[in-house]
Formats: C-alpha cells, structure tokens, sequence
C-alpha cells in the first residue's frame, strides 16, 4: 500500500492518507477540501491516494483501453463510457475506476449520475490499469465490485503484462476465457471484442480492427436494434 499523505488547505479539516479508515461521508468531506487529489479511492473502508502515475505503466495502457472502449459506445445506442470517474457504491466503497461502460436508463442500466454529477451504483463493465495498485485491484476492489453488482471486471496487470477478464455468473466473478483466436468476448455489450495480445502489445490499430469485427456481427447489430 502507497504510503501517501494529501494535505488538506488549512487545519480545520485533516488530509487524506493511504491507509485510513473511514466512512465514505467522511472521504468525501476531506477529499473535497484537497481539490489538488487526482486520484483517490475508498476500497471496503480504506483511503488509497495514488501518486504521480508514469506514462508506461499507466498512461500509455490509458490510453489505449479508452481508444478501445470509446470506439464501442461511438457505434452503440445506448451505452455510456467514462473515464476516471468516482462512484458511490455504499458508505465504505467509493472507487474511482480507470475506465467503464454503462447501460442506459432505456436500456434498463443499473447505475446513474446523481445531483452531486457522481457515478450512484455500479456500471455494467469496469477496467482497472494495474500497476502499483494490484495487490488491492485483485482483491478487496475485485470484492467491492462483486458485491455491487459489476457485471464485468477487467484488469489489465502492467507489470507482468496480463489481462484478467472477470464475468458475474451466480452473483460471484469467474474467469472469462478468450477464444481459440485469443479474443475476449464481452458478454454484456455485445460486439465488444478485445483482442488481448494486441493490446498487450499496445498496437491500437490492430485492437480497432478486431473490435470492428465485434461490430459488424448479428450479435451486435440484435443489440443495437433492442433499444
């Protein structure tokens, strides 16, 4: 765990640090008197401050995973991304995820933006780029996710250049396996697919034209026509 201290101005309100416990609420109130925090999260009652994040670990797979995301929504009615946005999950959870889709209220999704302009509830598909944050990206934050009802977890762990694709089936994660070709196949958002070893090559062009693939399918044009 990163031992970050974020000062808050003033002292009328302590700072946020890596390790404290605490209620949402309470996360809130001292993250909203630091406005210079980038990065925070409240993972099953903990604080996680992030500190300056590298362009190769974590910029750089950024990118590319909002290339591929963005490409799906632009040809999909119905569907919404994000990018490192917070969600309010329950009092102790209240993640900030790297990237998500979700459904929208036409089409039945489970999560909103509230008055506040924050994510309320768990977005249908969530991807974490996992490099210093791994130990807790794999496990408490893969539980949180879980339990709220995430449909679809994506980790893409830098260091040893893996991508783990978790699936709910029975109200618990279990591993999606890609095809033969070695393609994921989101069962979710239909269309969506990720060819996993160009992404971890980082050639955008080749992940393009196998999601193009994804969106010339039945399965995804049944998708489209379901709105």
């Amino acid at each position: 765990m990163s031992s970050a201290v974020v000062a808050s101005p003033g002292n009328s309100v302590p700072p946020l640090r890596s390790g404290d416990r605490m209620t949402r609420a309470e996360f809130e109130r001292r993250w909203e008197a630091a406005p210079q925090v980038r990065k925070a999260e409240l993972i099953e009652g903990v604080v996680y401050v992030q500190a300056a994040l590298r362009a190769d670990q974590h910029g750089d797979p950024h990118f590319l995973v909002i290339g591929w995301l963005g490409s799906y929504a632009a040809s999909t009615p119905g569907v919404i991304g994000s990018d490192n946005s917070s969600m309010r999950l329950d009092d102790s959870n209240m993640p900030q995820a790297d990237a998500s889709l979700r459904l929208a209220a036409d089409r039945d999704g489970q999560s909103h933006v509230d008055d506040d302009g924050y994510l309320t509830g768990a977005p249908e598909l969530v991807v974490e780029i996992s490099a210093s944050t791994e130990g807790y990206d794999l496990r408490d934050k893969l539980r949180a996710y879980e339990r709220h009802g995430v449909r679809e977890y994506v980790v893409w762990r830098v260091a040893s250049n893996q991508i783990d694709w978790f699936i709910r089936r029975n109200n618990v994660f279990q591993r999606l396996s890609s095809d033969d070709s070695g393609i994921f196949k989101s069962e979710t958002f239909p269309g969506l697919w990720l060819d996993q070893a160009a992404l971890l090559d980082r050639d955008l062009a080749q992940v393009l034209n196998r999601l193009q693939e994804g969106l010339s399918s039945e399965e995804h044009a049944r998708f489209c026509r379901a709105i």
